[in-house]
């Protein structure tokens, strides 16, 4: 047995582990994450990416990479639909703008009306459209794990562990080697759907049963010609074909599979889909990825048990429709780095945890409910039916389609904090400065940061002591005159904020609000007392 200390071993090195990991780095944790996998998993996954996902990449700096993969996929799409063209004769088609489904009801992007005030000051993300597969997304998280330090040892499973009050004991087992005990303060279970961490810790996790057998892939097969593009719904089910060649999707309301974990098989697939389709000449020759996914819906009641914690799949699970798990694993991962490192680092009590589970519980049990929606939408009865023909008239007009992609973009998520500005507890506005740059500019290191956009000396002395965990900075941003001050926590969501009109000076009880909100997130500086108004 060999013994090595860390701050935090995180299970599984997907992309929630991975980010978790790049987050506790940055916030000066020693990290471990270990993963039973020996290569990424090329089984094709989640590939969308919301906006608080693009938003949360671009301000650690790694919106140029996910951009450029975007770029490279959609580059390759039309080289396909050119050569489709070529063989087949007449004028290229150009790919349909994508503005997202709800249960496969596309929206209409001309129906959209961005002047929803959720849409502003987003900044660069908002325009990035980013569809990129999992498995590039792990090698782009991975490659700036290894730029700061992270450990990540692959071919390692979490066979178990023991916590106490001080810290963690997990045992692994590396697939050729001895067992190993790893002591670190704390454990974040990343590890999926069927958490190894989740089920050891002994955490509640209720929800709702599965009712359907669903297949996604990208195969080579013949008869495709019959098959309808896009999304399609049937007396049966539900089947995909497209957008790029050889990608299916089949669903079936027969209830789960009697294995998941089994290998999906060419014949399987294709019963599945002639059945769902009614083409019973679609035949697949080939499965080059596929995977098995169901509707099991539930959610740990809680995301921390003394000194484990969970996040991603390990906290929730629900259908893959809308692509909204691997974002609201980003979004767990963004919200519990730099607490657990500020905790790690002896700048917090242990009580700044509770936060995690306060304010990203609520957006995962939204979530959900909006994949059990959609569920309710696809169901083959005539109730069912009947009530998708209603909600699709309301989606295809200017209202439902902006509701809907709205709400899918994840534009309007926000958590309850206290304070009374407007800003307050939502993503920071991306705001154009004088100098040229933008605020997530000033967010790449994964400290919190003052902006003091009024020029405030006193409103800054509020801020001393905090050199080790605040960036402060002044400037001015001719766009939101009115606009005099932000903290925003390393997460980029605003914990304080105050207004003040042109040269007129910040009132005093705003100042004095500023050190209660610093307290709160980034913990008291050693021998540091407020200065005198």
């Amino acid at each position: 047995m060999t013994t090595t200390d860390y701050d935090v071993v995180v299970a599984g090195a997907g992309p929630v582990g991975l980010f978790l990991g790049c987050e506790l780095r940055l916030g000066g944790a020693r990290v471990l994450v270990v993963e039973r996998l020996t290569e990424v998993d090329e089984t094709i996954k989640a590939g969308a990416v919301n906006i608080p996902s693009a938003v949360a990449f671009y301000r650690r700096g790694l919106l140029p990479e996910m951009a450029a993969v975007w770029e490279a996929a959609r580059e390759r799409l039309r080289a396909f639909r050119k050569e489709a063209v070529g063989k087949e004769g007449g004028k290229p088609r150009i790919p349909p703008k994508f503005a997202g489904h709800f249960a496969g009801i596309m929206m209409d992007p001309d129906l959209f009306d961005g002047s929803d005030p959720a849409w502003a000051d987003v900044g660069p993300a908002a325009e990035a459209g980013l569809g990129v597969p999992q498995a590039e997304l792990e090698r782009i998280l991975a490659a700036r794990a290894a730029e700061l330090g992270v450990e990540v040892r692959r071919g390692v499973e979490l066979t178990g562990f023991a916590a106490d009050e001080d810290g963690v004991t997990v045992h692994v087992r590396a697939l050729e080697g001895d067992p190993e005990e790893i002591r670190a303060g704390w454990l974040a279970g990343c590890d999926g759907g069927r958490s190894t961490v989740r089920k050891l810790a002994g955490f509640d996790f209720p929800g709702t049963d599965p009712e359907i057998t669903g297949y996604q892939a990208v195969v080579e097969l013949t008869g495709a010609e019959r098959l309808g593009e896009g999304w399609n719904t049937t007396d049966v089910g539900t089947y995909v074909h497209g957008p790029f060649p050889g990608r299916v999707l089949s669903v079936e309301f027969d209830g789960p599979p009697a294995d998941r974990s089994a290998r999906v098989t060419a014949e399987e697939l294709q019963a599945s889909l002639r059945r769902v389709s009614g083409v019973p000449e679609v035949t697949i020759t080939k499965v080059v990825t596929a995977t098995r996914f169901t509707d099991n819906a539930r959610q740990a009641t809680e995301y921390r048990r003394g000194r484990v914690l969970l996040a991603g799949d390990a906290a929730h699970v629900h259908s893959p429709f809308g692509g909204q798990g691997l974002n609201l694993g980003i979004g767990d991962a963004m919200n519990l780095g730099w607490k657990l490192a500020a905790v790690v680092r002896g700048r917090a009590s242990a009580a700044l945890l509770d936060t995690y589970t306060a304010e990203r519980h609520p957006l995962g049990a939204w979530v959900l409910d909006w994949t059990r929606a959609q569920i309710a939408l696809m169901r083959p009865d005539r109730h069912a039916r009947a009530l998708r023909r209603v909600v699709t008239d309301m989606a295809l007009t200017t209202t439902g389609t902006t509701y809907l992609v709205t709400q899918i973009s994840g534009v309007r998520q926000h958590y309850d904090l206290p304070g009374d500005h407007p800003l307050t507890g939502h993503s920071a506005p991306d705001l154009e400065l004088s100098d040229g740059t933008r605020l997530g500019d000033h967010l790449h290191s994964g400290r919190a940061l003052l902006l003091d956009l009024a020029d405030d000396p006193k409103l800054r002395a509020r801020a001393e002591g905090y050199d080790d965990r605040l960036d402060v900075l002044t400037a001015a941003c001719p766009a939101r005159p009115g606009l005099a001050a932000l903290f925003v926590r390393p997460d980029g969501f605003v914990a304080w904020a105050a207004d003040g009109g042109g040269t007129d000076a910040l009132p005093e009880d705003l100042r004095e609000a500023l050190p209660e909100a610093l307290d709160r997130w980034l913990g008291t500086p050693p021998n540091t007392a407020w200065p005198a108004a």
